[in-house]
């Protein structure tokens, strides 16, 4: 995994047309945000800028402070009552914003840190930062936690610690119109194609590393097209820029059962942990992993699955960093 290109991060939570322009309206999962023209512009695909709201299930309302877990907390924590989290907002499931007059963003690590941070008995002072901003900015102690659907790989547990809260991964998928691919189980198939991806994620890291296979195959290179954010990708799969868009198992599924999104997922490619992204050594990641897994074991954690529609991607316990999965596929670890 190639270290995320440094960008500033927002100081606060706001709208962002890049994420909204042809993404809202059809609810794009994210990696981390640019579009065609602000919200309710045109700029995008038909229906951009009308913003589906979101699941109104109240999930967290019976979480309360668990006092032994709160000290587990460093004190200087515990005597300021707060942890400042920075998170990619983008689209659904993940994190993104219901509307585009809304400054309040929603979706599954927006719930599971809510939820946290009551186990806890903290209040989160929440930040907006692109997605390949915010692991540099935890080395340098301006955030304590960054959440933005961050996979586990061995290459990013060389600087930064993870406590794991679902499993998702590497996904394909196709403008639903494609009929030229069925299943990519093989990066092979993707030569001579165009593929859209974020910046700074496992998905740039992955095929960026494997295009060899492609000349020792005698067959065209595939071009990645990097995006500042997936929903910029999916806008270029609806017209036509892209051949494929690689992401989130997840996200790719969600559009995929959005029907004016005009997507279809192929298939899962590599599963991966998915985890708080924290500093090496931070004190917080064993009481984070408490936290969750108390949520697991109250009920809540499958409440907020159910909630966003992932419950295929439950974990039974959290760990802290653990080793990269390894690929369901032989070809992604050529």
């Amino acid at each position: 995994m190639r270290a995320p290109r440094p960008r500033t991060a927002r100081p606060s939570f706001r709208p962002r047309a890049v994420v909204l322009a042809g993404v809202a309206a059809l609810m794009l999962p994210a990696l981390a945000a640019c579009g065609d023209g602000p919200a309710g512009s045109g700029g995008g695909p038909a229906g951009a800028g009308a913003a589906s709201p979101a699941p109104t299930a109240d999930v967290l309302a019976a979480v309360a402070k668990k006092p032994g877990l709160t000290k587990l907390l460093p004190a200087a924590v515990r005597a300021r009552g707060t942890l400042r989290i920075a998170s990619s907002v983008g689209a659904p499931p993940s994190a993104y914003f219901p509307n585009a007059s809304t400054k309040k963003p929603a979706g599954l690590d927006i719930d599971i840190a809510d939820a946290a941070a009551k186990v806890l008995g903290v209040r989160l002072e929440r930040q907006e930062a692109s997605f390949d901003a915010i692991l540099p900015a935890l080395g340098s102690g301006k955030y304590d936690i960054g959440t933005g659907n961050f996979g586990v790989t061995d290459e990013r547990r060389k600087t930064i610690d993870f406590v794991t809260y679902i499993n998702d991964g590497q996904g394909f998928a196709v403008a639903k119109d494609n009929t030229g691919f069925k299943r990519i189980t093989s990066l092979v198939q993707l030569c001579g194609k165009n593929i859209g991806v974020g910046a700074g994620t496992t998905f740039e890291a992955t095929l960026n590393s494997q295009k060899a296979q492609c000349a020792r195959a005698g067959k065209k290179p595939y071009q990645v097209k990097v995006y500042s954010d997936n929903g910029a990708a999916l806008t270029s799969l609806q017209q036509g820029r892209i051949d494929i868009t690689m992401s989130t198992i997840n996200g790719l599924r969600y559009e995929a059962s959005q029907p004016a999104a005009g997507v279809k997922f192929l298939n899962e490619f590599q599963r991966l942990d998915v985890g708080f992204a924290l500093k090496k050594g931070s004190p917080l990641a064993k009481p984070l992993q408490a936290a969750v897994n108390e949520l697991i074991a109250d009920g809540t954690y499958a409440k907020i699955l159910a909630k966003w529609g992932v419950r295929d991607s439950a974990i039974t316990t959290s760990r802290i960093s653990p080793p990269e999965l390894k690929p369901q596929h032989p070809a992604a670890a050529e």
